[in-house]
């Protein structure tokens, strides 16, 4: 296991996490940030790579300059030679006036690359020769631009994998990977999906000027429970889901997706995610009196129509709680406790 030989201090507000694979990420980080070197960061979607390219920025010497971002999957292959280096006027049509390219505007600063992988092969000398040499051309013209420009980019893919496909060249491949960071996915540090969760609901509570969001032991269980296919973006998604939709003091977001999700694909955790839910769906529960319906019901609170409800309480073994209230709602709504499987079925 690793022994972390720095504080934990974070590098910004962002940087969340006590888990020592994500401490281990730090200490890698600190020792980046002080060099200049080309970095490339590797892991899936929604791990925070452009998150940790922004802590090797801010920590660097060239925090005082410009961190520019461009996504490369997100730019048509003819236009993102002229959005890296620029282009002169007449170059294409369309091109009215001279425009700095990525390169120019992050000069004395860092820029950092997404989706590396997705860069075209035609364009990539162009970007080796920028890495080595510091310089380039713009689309259209002959000058030659000198820069300094430090380097970050991400991907989500196996490079090398790409090289041996003869998808990415391998000259490029050996020039970005001079110092790799790996990624881990939240799955294998769930011990820091708690801090997060905290960290998200106060951000989001103050930008939609909600009260601090109190989250229920119930509902902490069955977000460190699910495996979080898309990493901290997904979760970041979730709770700001939570925080807009929520109208109490408690943090009431709609569990029944994640634990729907899990059980169409069985592993170890599902059955600590059922115990989870039944749990959070009884307490729900309680804190109505038994009432499933209606604007203040369990299934207002749970986020989810009152057929979903009923159908995940009966696959869960839940009994409706026989209160004065729970009995008025059942009775005088039709249906409401005889509607037929196949309708509950397609409701769940």
């Amino acid at each position: 296991m690793y022994n972390n030989p720095d504080p934990v201090v974070p590098l910004q507000e962002d940087i969340v996490g006590i888990s020592a694979a994500w401490q281990y990420v730090m200490h890698q980080v600190r020792i980046i940030a002080k060099a200049g070197s080309v970095t490339l960061i590797q892991g899936e979607t929604g791990s925070g790579k452009e998150v940790v390219a922004r802590a090797i920025h801010n920590n660097s010497p060239r925090h005082n300059g410009p961190f520019v971002s461009l996504n490369c999957a997100a730019i048509p292959g003819p236009l993102l030679e002229s959005e890296l280096f620029g282009h002169e006027r007449g170059a294409f049509t369309g091109a009215v006036t001279q425009t700095r390219g990525r390169f120019q505007h992050a000069d004395q600063g860092t820029l950092f690359l997404d989706e590396i992988g997705d860069m075209p092969l035609e364009l990539q000398p162009k970007l080796l020769r920028a890495l080595q040499e510091q310089e380039f051309e713009r689309l259209g013209g002959g000058r030659t631009i000198q820069v300094n420009v430090r380097v970050v980019a991400a991907t989500n893919q196996n490079l090398a994998q790409l090289v041996d496909e003869k998808r990415f060249r391998a000259d490029l491949y050996y020039r970005l990977n001079v110092i790799p960071i790996e990624l881990p996915p939240l799955r294998d540090r769930k011990e820091d999906i708690p801090l997060l969760v905290e960290h998200f609901v106060r951000k989001f509570s103050a930008r939609f000027d909600k009260p601090a969001e109190a989250v229920p032991e119930t509902v902490m269980s069955l977000l460190k429970a699910h495996d979080w296919p898309g990493n901290i973006r997904e979760l970041q998604n979730f709770v700001e889901r939570a925080v807009v939709l929520s109208y109490e003091s408690a943090l009431r977001p709609a569990m029944l997706q994640l634990t729907q999700r899990a059980s169409q694909a069985p592993s170890p955790l599902t059955r600590t995610l059922a115990e989870a839910e039944r749990d959070h769906i009884n307490e729900v529960l309680r804190e109505t009196q038994g009432t499933i319906g209606g604007r203040d019901g369990a299934a207002a609170r749970l986020g989810v129509p009152r057929t979903t409800l009923i159908y995940r309480m009966r696959k869960l073994g839940i009994e409706p709680h026989r209160t004065t209230r729970n009995l008025h709602v059942l009775d005088h709504r039709p249906h409401a406790r005889s509607l037929p499987d196949h309708f509950i079925e397609a409701a769940g």
